[in-house]
């Protein structure tokens, strides 16, 4: 019973993307009907942010739910849970022969601004 236990826990851990973070000044967690503006490598930040810290996913060897709007929904959590309204990409790689995920780098910002006036990516149903 243990081994299946252990089995299963192993396959849902590998079946996510690895996440490394690195926060250096998180703010108090907002509300799920706060808006958090994500923006894509094209869109620009603006003025007099506050940078909340860092999010890299890259691929586990065995990830499935890799694809650029899961991780932008997991990124999305990730940035309410520290209070920040602004994910930004800041690197992509897209999947190619070595990996079939997205692989992102990604800032969080705190904006004191309305984030649904600036020009930001939708996330489409995959």
């Amino acid at each position: 019973m243990k081994k299946l236990f252990f089995l299963l826990l192993i396959g849902l851990v590998s079946c996510s993307p690895k996440i490394k973070s690195n926060f250096t000044n998180t703010q108090p967690k907002l509300s799920i009907d706060q808006e958090v503006a994500l923006l894509d490598i094209d869109h620009h930040l603006p003025e007099n942010i506050l940078k909340i810290g860092n999010l890299k996913f890259q691929d586990s060897g065995f990830s499935t739910d890799c694809s650029f709007n899961s991780i932008m929904n997991q990124a999305r959590k990730t940035a309410r849970e520290n209070g920040a309204n602004i994910v930004k990409v800041v690197g992509k790689k897209k999947p190619d022969i070595w990996s079939s995920c997205y692989r992102l780098d990604i800032e969080l910002y705190k904006f004191e601004g309305d984030v649904s006036s600036l020009p930001q990516y939708e996330l489409t149903l995959d």
